[in-house]
Formats: C-alpha cells, structure tokens, sequence
C-alpha cells in the first residue's frame, strides 16, 4: 500500500525558512496575478487571459490573444486558490475565484468542450492538432485545478464542469470505433484524470489515463501523421522536421530508457506513469520510472534541482551534459520532476526520492521568485553574465533579472500552486505510521490507528539541524514515526523525551515506535562542503560548488565584484558560517579564495603570454535560492578550483 498525503486542511505552516515563502501566496502573489492576468501591471507582458474567457463566453467580442495554452495560466492560479482556501478563511478571494469558475462555466461549450483558443480562433479544428493544440494539456490543468478548489472549498461547480469535459474526452478517444487513437503532444490530461478519478471513484477516467500513456510511442507516430493529413498548419514553427523525441512519443513508455526530450512533457508523464504503476500494479510500468529516474538524477540533472540542459526546445540533451550559462532548467521542470519524485517516494517508501525532491525545491523552485513575489524566472542558469544575454543570440533565454510577467506565463502560476500545496510534500502516512519528509515547523493532524493524532514540529532547519515533533492522541496499540535521514546527514541521532533512543534504518528513514504522547527529537550535523561533479560532466570539470545542508550557494558579484570566472578556491578552504538578517534570515558563507591579476594585461590586447598570477580574494557565498534579489550582476554557482600546489602562483 503507498503512502497518502495528509489533506491540507489538517496542516499549518509556520516556519523560519518557509512561511516567508508561503505566506507570499495568499498576501502578495495570488493578488498580483490576478492583476497579471487582467492586464494590470504597468510594464509587463499582457495576459488576456480572462479576456479569452470573456470573449468566448459570449460576454465580449474580440480576437484570441496569446499562447494556444494560454487559459492554463488561470486553471493553475484557481489551483493555489484552492490550495489556499483549504487552509485559511477568505471570502473576498474565495468570491473571486467563484466568479472566475462562473465565467469558466460559460465559455464551456453544451457538449462540454472547453478551450477559449480553439472556441473563438479555431473552431473546426477542434482535436486535429494534438501536436501543437495543447487541447488535453489544458483539459489536463483545469480538472486540476477543479479538483483541489472541490478538496479546498467543497464547491462542486468548478467540479462539475470538467466532469463534463473529461466525460467528452472519454468519448472522443479510445480503442473503439469512431473513436481517436491518439494522445496529448504535452502531457497533462493523464494526471488531471487520475485525480478525477480519486475524487469520484469513477474508473473510467483512470482507464483514459491509462490509455493515452499505453497509446504513445506505439505503431505510427500520431503526431507524425496529423502532418500528413491535408490542410495541417504549424502552431508552433519550430516544430518543423518535429522530432518524436521531444514529446516522448518515439517509444513505447515502457521501452524508454532514458530521459529525452522537452523536459516538463516528461516528468508530467512520468508522473502519470508512477500513478498508472501503482493503481494497475504494472510492474513493467514502473521499472521504467525506476530506470528513467535514475537517468535523470545520475546523469541529466542539474545540482539545484533543475532539468532541461538546452534552451532550443526546452529539453533533455544527453548524458552528462549540464552547461551552466545556457540551459534552460524551467521552474515548471522542477516542478514536476518534485512531483514525480513524491509519487515515486510514496510508492516505494524510499526517501533517496525526497532528496532530490527537497533539493529542487529548496533551489530551482524558490529561485523562480523574488522575495517579494512579484517577478519570476522562467529559466534558471547556474551562471550569468548579464552583458552577454542578448536577444537573438543562444543566451537570450536567460534573464539575469526576474520579469514582471511573461507572454507564456506557465511559471509564475506554477511556483504559486506549489508553495500553496506545499504541505503535501512534508507529510506522508498510512494506516498505522506518520512519515516526515521535510522539517518544516507547524502542525498537523492524522488518522493513525483509528484516531485522529496532532503533530507539532519546531526547527529552524535548513538553518540549524535539529527538530522537535510532539505527538499526541497516539492510539493505544501505538505508532510507528518514520523520520527521514537526509544523505547528507552525519551523525544522525533521535531522542524520545530527551533521552537518546535507537531507530531502525531503512531506504533513508529512521523508524521508531511510539507507544504513548511524546516529544521526539531528532538533530544531525551538515556542514557546508564543497562539491565537485562527475568529470564527464564536461561543464564542471575543475571547479567545485558549496552545499550546505539542501541549500546550494553561488557568488554574486555585489559581494565579490565582476568577472567572476576570475575567481579560484581551494577546496581545503575552511568555510565559516555567519548568521544573517539578510533575505529575511538566512546563513551566508565566507572562506579565502584567490583572484587572477588582470593589471598587466592592456586593455588593447586579446590574446598574450603574460604569466598568471593569482592574490589572496575573500569570497562570501549565498543561497542560489535568493539571487537577484539585490540588484542585477554576475552570478556563479560552480567555482574554479586551485589544485594542490597552485597556490605557488600566488602573489
């Protein structure tokens, strides 16, 4: 039996390092896209996207504007709605998001088709270009977002109008006659059934899901021959000479071996595919999540968490190859390989998953917003130079400052949904056992036993590594408490009451038993370190990054001036570590690195033979989570390393 997450209603946030994140949703983050989206932020991209409702709806006359995709941007803002509603009382954004599902509920047309691109541009082309029409992709994204504003409010007409749509998509597509064979050219509708069919207990839908992931990469490519067909036009013109492996339709699922292609279409199926192993026992199914995790995390992931290494096309390259001033790492892309990871993690009790889950969103994810919540990465370098990202070259996909808004928006609305469900990461259970995943400070409450158990955590992690949970109203036949054991944890102790105790350890969790109401404790050391990468990793090849704990660092240039491919380390360096008040509290690093002389070279000279010399350079080191926040400069997370003996050179 996998593991369940704990219903968000049950569980409260209040913590150092998170709350400043998470409150940003409700206070400032919802309110500004919804302003974002009705086109009222002075300098910023417009959104239309309400406006497409409105015109489809009938309300309006007008043209479609934007993204084909573009009515996602407002299902993924009514999922953190809905997200945050489970946890607090408030009725004016609650009224809000209402008259948006109303709206919704009228540009949906009588059989139950929904999607303002294809109700007022294309209206005869509905289902013809599953390649490029995004159709199921926003299907998938709306019942998304019904669902959790059906959990959050218990409304049922958001919900009840993609019952309709899905119910027209399970009569539009399957095995039998008259129906389509086809499947999404991005993945999203398999997710958005499955947890339809959760709530309503309706197989047919996780049937479909089933369908649409068993179809793909099977016999003749669908997408291949749409373009066949006469009178096919391109959406998107890059799509031309399309390659099957962008939309992971070369193979059979079940035959992929390795991670290819745009890289939020993969892990939104390989969440599907970690769903569709577990409800169906497809053991065949899930070897092949197994086996393309592990490509991921072995040999395409990047160290904050973040996949996608090319900007063309958004996607997967090849092993090994993590260029860190031109990849893509969309903030959308390490949301969904978290995702994927919680399945993974719930379905096989091993929390080698989390770490990885922790470590995009303790990173990439929260990289993707200003502290103020107010401007947003979409792609998340490793290192920049803001004088050489320039439109029309191969770096201008990267922003060394965030953007008020973009014209495809899918990543501000993402990172809003994922901090508001937030909850669903730290917590896992089952009939008789509480799981924590991540150490966050709050409360909670589970069924364990039959009774309903209240859970307090306390820590100031990732800052100080220890915790405390006190658990009470623990049933009479006792519990078990699974804790993780980061990897890289070092001298991992736990406590009941204050006094040591031993555990058992098992895929990375400490197991303890718990026969009455306690207070159990659990401290471990993490000092920040520095790292180096596999030396096939081409990129990285003499230098090293500083972790600490989940957090990775960078330099900045407002503390360690330009030109930071000047900048060397030995990796022997004592690291110290200094409390700060400094992006609303957090820990910053200093250590002696060295500089390379740049005063005898002349300005006029490009190339010449002068001696490298090297001076003493102290270095002050930040969470990669928090760059840009002060202003626009270099930044660079991997460092280069002065080996043994280099320091001869020093002057």
């Amino acid at each position: 039996m996998k593991l369940q997450t704990l219903d968000l209603k049950q569980i409260t946030i209040n913590d150092a390092f998170w709350s400043k994140h998470v409150d940003l949703v409700r206070n400032e983050i919802i309110p500004y896209q919804w302003d974002a989206m009705n086109d009222r932020i002075p300098g910023a991209e417009p959104s239309h996207c309400l406006e497409n409702f409105k015109i489809a709806a009938g309300r309006k006359t007008g043209e479609f504007y934007g993204a084909v995709f573009q009515d996602t941007d407002i299902a993924k803002w009514l999922e953190a709605v809905g997200f945050t509603l489970a946890a607090y009382d408030i009725p004016e954004l609650e009224q809000t998001a209402d008259e948006v599902v109303e709206l919704i509920g009228e540009a949906q047309e009588a059989d139950g088709y929904l999607d303002t691109y294809f109700i007022i541009k294309e209206p005869d082309k509905r289902w013809q270009n599953l390649c490029e029409g995004h159709e199921l992709y926003t299907a998938g994204h709306m019942i998304e977002a019904a669902v959790a504003y059906y959990q959050g409010t218990g409304k049922r007409r958001f919900l009840d109008i993609v019952l309709k749509l899905a119910d027209l998509i399970c009569d539009t597509f399957g095995s039998k006659p008259g129906q389509l064979k086809g499947y999404p050219g991005h993945q999203e509708i398999e997710i958005g059934l499955i947890k339809l069919y959760h709530i309503t207990g309706e197989k047919k839908y996780l049937d479909q899901a089933k369908f649409f992931i068993d179809m793909r990469g099977v016999g003749e490519n669908w997408f291949l021959k749409e373009m066949k067909r006469p009178g096919h036009h391109m959406i998107f013109p890059e799509f031309a000479d399309y390659d099957t492996k962008y939309s992971q339709s070369h193979l059979p699922v079940r035959q992929q071996k390795t991670a290819e292609g745009h890289a939020v279409r993969a892990v939104y199926m390989y969440c599907a595919m970690a769903d569709l192993a577990y409800e169906y026992q497809d053991n065949g199914l899930m070897q092949a999540c197994e086996t393309l995790w592990r490509n991921i995390v072995t040999r395409r992931m990047y160290l904050t968490g973040s996949i996608g290494s090319s900007g063309l096309l958004e996607r997967f390259t090849t092993d090994y190859d993590l260029p860190n001033d031109c990849n893509y790492s969309e903030s959308c892309a390490s949301i969904g390989l978290a995702l994927f990871g919680l399945r993974m993690a719930n379905i096989t009790r091993d929390a080698s998953y989390i770490d990885v889950v922790e470590r995009a969103l303790y990173n990439t994810v929260l990289a993707g917003i200003a502290l103020d919540g107010k401007s947003f990465f979409y792609v998340n370098p490793l290192e920049v130079w803001p004088d050489n990202c320039i439109p029309r070259t191969s770096k201008e996909h990267v922003k060394p400052v965030r953007q008020k808004w973009f014209g495809v928006a899918c990543c501000p609305p993402n990172i809003a949904r994922t901090l508001a469900s937030l909850g669903q990461y730290i917590y896992a259970q089952d009939d008789h056992s509480l799981y924590i995943n991540l150490y966050v400070s709050g409360e909670a409450k589970a069924r364990i036993g039959g009774k309903e158990i209240q859970v307090s955590m306390e820590t100031r992690y990732p800052w100080i590594n220890s915790c405390k949970v006190t658990l009470r109203n623990v049933p009479a036949e006792g519990m078990t408490l699974a804790m993780r054991i980061p990897e890289y944890a070092e001298n991992y102790q736990v406590e009941i009451n204050g006094r040591a105790c031993g555990y058992r350890a098992e895929k990375g969790y400490a197991y303890v038993n718990i026969s009455n109401d306690c207070t159990v404790g659990i401290r471990f050391e993490a000092p920040a370190r520095f790292i180096r990468a596999n030396p096939k990793v081409r990129a990285d090849c003499g230098r090293v990054a500083i972790v600490r704990g989940p957090l990775v660092y960078c330099l900045e240039q407002i503390d360690n001036g330009e030109n930071l491919s000047a900048v060397y380390v030995k990796a022997d360096s004592v690291i110290s570590e200094e409390e700060s008040e400094l992006f609303g509290g957090s820990v910053l690093l200093r250590f002696d690195g060295y500089r390379m002389d740049e005063d005898r070279w002349d300005d006029h000279e490009l190339y010449a033979s002068h001696k490298m010399t090297l001076h003493k350079a102290p270095l002050k080191a930040v969470p990669y989570a928090y760059w840009n926040n002060r202003g626009i400069g270099e930044m660079s997370v991997w460092i280069k390393e002065l080996p043994a003996g280099g320091a001869d050179a020093e002057s």
